[in-house]
């Protein structure tokens, strides 16, 4: 059996991902609140044909051995959640988190869900909603009909103005121990995983929780820059392990044609 062929078909197997994950990256690059995925690898099993300290007679070890790899796999595709460059936009409802938090959102089957993406709205009701209709929790009230304006501070205090008065409300942010655990499920939303930990939750700009910024929007993480170099190398890795596909099927043709 040769090892290489195989080898190098794990090599572009794992490259096709890398590619398809860098891909996704860009394809975000303009999706608010949107953390680019970076892809890790791990080496497979080895044959050792001679074990490193093998006996070999009177009283000798053999110092190093003979290992042959079986190739590479995908280990992780793991969630970058460094800070997104914040763009003005003016918005009283686009809330722009910096730091460390995510905002909590009721889906439709009423379980939590959490995003970086503070681009809010509100309904026919007045309630603040994310751009796909799905309410907002964190501790966000409904705003009436005729306010008049809506100031929210860095530290997450809401004070709506409207012709019956002054209506203030203190607002959350919730946070995991490991947010790379989380699981994507599109729509700049994540779930709660085993991995990531129970959510904890406090007040922005208290205890190490980001804060709120009013009138700015989080930009994805994305560097164009970084990822346009990662797609070439990504590039490049798939076509050295075709040419060992190649190479391997050369010599197995050469030894296909040996003549007694």
């Amino acid at each position: 059996m040769n090892l290489s062929l195989y080898s190098a078909a794990t090599g572009m197997e794992a490259q096709q991902m890398n590619l398809d994950t860098i891909a996704n990256n860009l394809a975000n690059v303009n999706t608010p609140g949107f953390k680019r995925s970076k892809i890790e690898f791990q080496d497979l099993l080895y044959q050792k044909p001679r074990a490193a300290g093998a006996d070999t007679g009177g009283g000798n070890m053999v110092p190093t051995g003979v290992e042959v790899g079986n190739g590479t796999r995908v280990a992780s595709t793991a969630k970058d959640f460094t800070q997104g460059q914040l763009t003005s936009t003016g918005g009283n409802l686009d809330l722009a988190l910096q730091g460390d938090g995510f905002y909590e959102v009721q889906r439709p089957d009423g379980t939590t869900a959490y995003t970086r993406d503070g681009s809010f709205k509100l309904n026919a009701s007045g309630q603040v909603v994310t751009s796909d209709g799905l309410p907002v929790l964190s501790g966000f009230q409904s705003i009436p009909v005729g306010t008049t304006s809506i100031n929210i501070s860095q530290t997450g205090m809401v004070s709506v103005q409207n012709s019956s008065g002054t209506q203030t409300f203190q607002l959350t942010l919730a946070r995991f121990a490991n947010p790379s655990g989380l699981q994507s499920m599109g729509g700049n939303l994540y779930s709660e995983s085993t991995a990531s930990g129970t959510p904890e939750t406090g007040q922005p700009g208290v205890q190490g929780f980001g804060t709120i910024m009013q009138g700015y929007e989080e930009s994805s993480n994305v560097n164009l820059v970084a990822e346009m170099v990662s797609l070439i190398t990504a590039q490049r890795a798939y076509e050295i392990n075709s040419k060992s596909i190649q190479a391997s099927d050369e010599m197995l043709q050469n030894v296909a044609q040996m003549k007694r």
